[in-house]
């Protein structure tokens, strides 16, 4: 992205002077030169970059559990001055005591999860400080060492499930990145084209009022020398008035659309901003199969459907470990003392050894955990049925987009050669009604021809950038270049910190 930010710097050094923030001389814009703006610059782009952002965190979190965690936690200055149960250990008796204490804790610890076997083995190390006020008196208990590990017996192992899709998921995240900039490309071609077209139909029109005022100078004359009818003149002078009032209506069309394209873009001051159409349209024509190999292989439609498949297979895989004999094992092995003094603390410690098996089994649960297996089992069937069928569509629409796309060029050249044919009719009526040899109903046939032909050709032009950077968003491949789209994520990640 920092290529763009220096690409709309440098246009705005060249072409933007400081007093005022307006431009001070023209600026003449392409689509290509469009779209990196609005790739770069657009809320659409920074809205896109945010949600990458977010991937990137939350892939960034996962890497981060798979590595020891340190924790210091304790409870300091706990004053306790209340009254407390009591019993007699000889006779059981329960009484009311006052408790006047302060206690103090620290543990510091060390744990890591094991990601193939699904257990947890951690380091602890702890003292904990008791003053008792009314026997003045303190006492200490200290772990210097204590090692723990928990193993879960025929449980579902989710961490080591996460590491097979975590990736996955950061991986879509960029794909998805590399369409949503597509995707702005495509918008920005529609605004782009809507401009153009509200261009070339007002420089239309205002070629078309220039004509009429001329002729009608000429057919004033000629009224006046009773060779014209005041009929025909007053049908030309209605048609002089209806070119004005195209005029002025696409003037206002033209301003509307301007706005909106600018305000996309992000920019303020585009008064003397230009923009031209594509001048020649490039002479490519795509394989079918290669368009269904690239967006099969770069797009993230293929790891869609595998991370639709893979959260099934794990609810299937947690229904069945879930059901039945549950056991966990756990261990702890270290040393402990206590004392009354500090120093004491940590002499002569004696070891401890904790070891144990705990289990459950549900000896009758009516076929709950039966069912909940059967049903993940069919949501799976049914899912990858779903896929099949999705992946069939979603190759029938790459072949039917690649199809309209080599139409789309040959279009193009009709088009123009439509709107040539009909610009040199034109001009050869426009010369027999000034020769007074056709009517301004012909004239205006001819005219209405020229307007259609020229707005055809941009339609087209307009049709052909649209499936291109369309199908550059299904495939993520730049059929001019011939390679693929990519972007420098380590920059956007450097520069969105």
């Amino acid at each position: 992205m920092k290529s763009h930010k220096l690409l709309i710097n440098l246009c705005l050094s060249i072409f933007f002077l400081v007093p005022g923030g307006n431009l001070s001389a023209q600026l003449v814009m392409n689509i290509k030169d469009v779209i990196e703006i609005g790739q770069a610059n657009s809320l659409n782009s920074m809205l896109a970059r945010m949600n990458f952002m977010s991937q990137y965190w939350s892939y960034r979190s996962f890497k981060a559990e798979l590595l020891p965690s340190v924790n210091l936690r304790g409870d300091l200055m706990e004053f306790n001055r209340s009254m407390v149960e009591a019993r007699n250990y000889e006779t059981g008796e329960l009484s009311l005591v006052r408790n006047n204490t302060l206690s103090n804790n620290l543990s510091l610890s060390i744990t890591q999860a094991i990601a193939p076997l699904g257990g947890t083995i951690s380091v602890q190390s702890y003292l904990y400080r008791l003053d008792q006020f009314s026997y003045n008196s303190q006492l200490y208990n200290s772990q210097p060492v204590r090692l723990s590990y928990t193993q879960p017996l025929r449980a579902f192992n989710s961490l080591k499930w996460r590491k097979k899709t975590e990736p996955m998921k950061f991986q879509k995240a960029k794909r998805a990145y590399l369409e949503k900039m597509e995707d702005i490309a495509v918008q920005v071609v529609n605004l782009f084209f809507s401009v153009i077209s509200a261009q070339s139909s007002l420089q239309k029109s205002v070629k078309t009022f220039e004509d009429r005022q001329q002729l009608y100078a000429i057919y004033e004359k000629r009224h006046e020398l009773g060779t014209v009818t005041k009929s025909e003149l007053l049908q030309l002078k209605l048609s002089l008035l209806n070119a004005e009032m195209d005029k002025n209506n696409l003037e206002i069309n033209l301003k509307n659309e301007r706005f909106r394209l600018f305000s996309f873009l992000g920019i303020r001051d585009y008064e003397n901003i230009e923009l031209v159409a594509p001048a020649h349209i490039p002479d490519i024509v795509v394989n079918p199969a290669d368009v269904i190999d690239k967006a099969l292989g770069n797009s993230q439609h293929t790891l869609s459907q595998q991370l639709t498949i893979y959260d099934a297979e794990k609810t299937l895989k947690q229904a069945k470990a879930s059901r039945g004999l549950q056991m966990n094992l756990h261990g702890e092995i270290g040393f402990n003392r206590t004392a009354n003094r500090f120093a004491d603390a940590y002499r002569n410690l004696e070891s401890a050894e904790i070891v144990g098996l705990s289990f459950s089994f549900p000896i009758f649960d009516w076929g709950v955990g039966r069912g909940r297996v059967k049903m993940a089992e069919a949501d799976l069937e049914a899912i990858k049925t779903q896929m099949v069928l999705d992946r069939e569509k979603y190759i029938d629409d790459l072949q039917t987009q690649a199809i309209r796309f080599n139409m789309q060029s040959q279009q193009c050249k009709h088009a123009l050669m439509a709107k040539e044919i009909a610009d040199e009719r034109y001009e050869i009526t426009k010369q027999r009604f000034e020769a007074g040899g056709i009517t301004v109903t012909d004239l205006n046939t001819a005219q209405n021809e020229l307007d259609h032909a020229a707005d055809q050709y941009i339609s087209e032009l307009h049709s052909f950038w649209e499936i291109y950077y369309s199908l550059r968003r299904s495939t993520l491949f730049d059929w001019i270049m011939q390679s693929d789209i990519t972007v420098d994520y380590d920059e956007i990640i450097y520069n969105n910190h």
